[in-house]
């Protein structure tokens, strides 16, 4: 029950933004005031329960698709035949696996950015580097000062997540600024622009669902990924074919890891900016360089 109030206080936060937009700031829309004595039981309904059963079952049909349709898929004869095909290309695919792995690991030995010998977060400043960071993985500078991956499946698992949430981090930036801007051009106009008015009422999902309905959803149709779990690979994960030079790809791993992890932190920067001004980032840029003495975080911070 307690899930099914939030979710409709969520809805009805949703349903006042498509009518018209909300000008308040994180700081006032989270804020909670209890109802006073006078308020009845009815009026204090209707104002957790605005959102029509419509909106809410649509909300519920819509994140549900994607697993639903891959599991009629697998159950289906359709499904059933893809198995059958891709189990025979399964041997193939093995072995120009272990073939590429082979590749890519001569790749990473000649590799600047890989080995004893890569760049290091502090550069040629002299310091005790960890010995458990070997250089192994893309964007290893040698940066644990707490000591997090001494244990090598913890490591592991700390590098999944990180490329997990780098990937949804540089596609959630672009999601925050793109609508923003073709708003303000004019090339099209959405019911609500900016990101954060919409994305935490809508999103209940998170990106541990995204993923489940993405890689993990085709394990029931028996398609085989020849890469690994970060780097699938194939016509699905790699449609351009990058990987088919070792050398480049190794490369293009660093590269995603440091503008995924630049992603991370500008998410940091939304967050603040969001709750500071309770505008979009690229209206604060625009107001910014309109008078960047008055519009900065010191006379924001200032005025509070």
């Amino acid at each position: 029950m307690a899930q099914i109030g939030t979710l409709l206080r969520l809805s009805s936060i949703s349903s006042s933004f498509v009518n018209g937009g909300d000008p308040r700031s994180l700081s006032t829309i989270f804020s909670f005031k209890p109802p006073t004595k006078l308020t009845s039981s009815k009026s204090r309904s209707s104002t957790l329960c605005r959102a029509s059963w419509q909106e809410l079952a649509g909300v519920l049909v819509f994140s549900a698709i994607p697993f639903t349709a891959v599991k009629a898929i697998a159950n289906s004869p359709l499904g059933e035949s893809l198995q059958r095909q891709l189990l025979e290309k399964k041997k193939e695919a093995l072995d120009n696996s272990s073939k590429f792995r082979a590749l890519a690991e001569k790749a990473r030995n000649e590799s600047f950015w890989y080995g004893e010998d890569r760049p290091r977060w502090l550069g040629p400043i002299p310091y005790d580097y960890p010995e458990y960071l070997t250089g192994e993985l893309p964007g290893d500078y040698g940066f644990d000062i707490a000591g997090l991956s001494k244990d090598p499946v913890n490591f592991q698992k700390y590098f999944n997540f990180e490329i997990l949430h780098a990937r949804w981090a540089m596609l959630a930036a672009l999601g925050v600024v793109v609508p923003e801007i073709l708003d303000l051009l004019g090339v099209s106009h959405f019911v609500e622009p900016v990101w954060w008015r919409v994305g935490y009422s809508k999103l209940q999902v998170g990106p541990e669902y995204a993923r489940y309905c993405g890689i993990e959803a085709l394990e029931p149709l028996g398609i085989y990924l020849p890469g690994d779990i970060n780097y699938p690979g194939g016509v699905l994960f790699d449609p351009l074919n990058l990987s088919k030079d070792p050398v480049a790809f190794e490369e293009l791993k660093v590269k995603e890891i440091k503008n995924g992890r630049l992603a991370m932190v500008a998410w940091l920067g939304f967050y603040f900016q969001a709750a500071l001004t309770g505008k979009g980032p690229v209206q604060n840029l625009l107001e910014h360089l309109a008078d960047p003495f008055h519009n900065n975080l010191f006379s924001i911070l200032k005025s509070m």
